[in-house]
């Protein structure tokens, strides 16, 4: 009772911020992601009927205290799903990912943790049953399902069995690259659940975030289906825009920017002023996702790397979605 998957990271285009059930992770707005070749994890669960426990290994090391017991947690949902509630498992994953600096690595350790351990256990669910199990692990998780563009919608059950993803086009559609910049490996001070609770109880600009998403969502699937860069990365852009300005509406107020993130925003504003496409978009952390096309690769990645506090710039191109090795 082995088995072995892997599961890329997405970005969010249109954000996911918000809960309308704590428990289930049920979503307050439907967001829209983008699936990335450059970021990945990569887990292989074993069932042993001799086991009395669960263990969990991330990167050669041992995890223990509340990321093995989120973990556990998780497992216990998808043993009860399939019928097998009295056998552990023993969890090993790769991290291809900055873990906890706002690259997500949260959606491809769930998804391949999901992955892996329905097949494990010989389970034969469809990709939309495989999102909706993996949303109960980690919301945005339930994008990296799929490979290039997929939507998460929010369902409107209580429980949550109509709240999972679904793709958008196919993997392969559209050649749109991200280079995702570095600039913090280290743990953010609030995390994305912490964060998203502050703010869903307290901003006073929260309401105003939600009223906007459904316009966004139609003008960027539109932009999607033509091919439309600028329209895409100009309504990207201003969602997540409006997506941070919510936590500096929060009690008490909050940002995951730091000043090197604001001087790689500039860049990114002051390149576009010169005639090169390219917009940004950041995730709950420091770090800043540019996107932008083929054509401008080489200047966009040099001009990155030039910009104050830069680490790494590492190239994306649109990822597949769950494969098992």
């Amino acid at each position: 009772m082995k088995a072995t998957a892997r599961a890329h990271t997405n970005i969010a285009l249109i954000k996911y911020w918000g809960k309308r059930d704590e428990e289930k992770i049920l979503p307050t707005n439907n967001s829209l992601s983008l699936t990335l070749d450059g970021f990945y994890t990569t887990t292989t669960v074993t069932f042993n009927e001799d086991a009395t426990e669960d263990t969990f290994v991330l990167d050669e090391q041992v995890v223990s205290g509340e990321a093995y017991e989120r973990v556990s947690r998780y497992l216990d949902i998808i043993r009860r799903y399939a019928g097998k509630e009295n056998i552990f498992a023993d969890v090993y994953s790769i991290n291809a990912v900055p873990t906890a600096a706002g690259f997500a690595s949260s959606a491809s350790g769930f998804a391949a943790l999901a992955a892996a351990a329905t097949r494990a256990l010989g389970l034969d669910i469809t990709d939309q049953e495989l999102s909706m199990l993996t949303r109960q692990g980690s919301g945005s998780a339930c994008r990296s399902i799929y490979g290039g563009f997929a939507e998460w919608e929010k369902g409107k059950k209580l429980d949550g069995s109509d709240s999972y993803a679904v793709p958008i086009v196919p993997a392969n559609y559209w050649d749109v690259r991200v280079a995702a910049v570095v600039l913090s490996a280290e743990k953010k001070d609030i995390s994305s659940r912490a964060g998203m609770k502050r703010t869903v109880d307290t901003s006073v600009f929260y309401q105003g975030w939600l009223n906007h998403i459904p316009d966004d969502l139609t003008e960027i699937k539109a932009g999607i289906m033509d091919r439309d860069f600028e329209k895409v990365g100009q309504i990207a852009e201003a969602n997540c825009l409006k997506m941070h300005a919510t936590t500096l509406g929060a009690n008490p107020p909050f940002t995951y920017w730091h000043d090197t993130t604001m001087a790689v925003m500039q860049t990114v504003q002051t390149m576009r002023a010169t005639g090169i496409p390219v917009f940004f978009t950041i995730d709950a952390g420091p770090n800043v996702k540019v996107l932008y096309l083929p054509e401008h690769e080489a200047i966009v990645e040099k001009t990155l790397q030039e910009a104050p506090g830069v680490s790494d710039v590492i190239l994306s191109r649109a990822g597949n979605g769950i494969s098992y090795i």
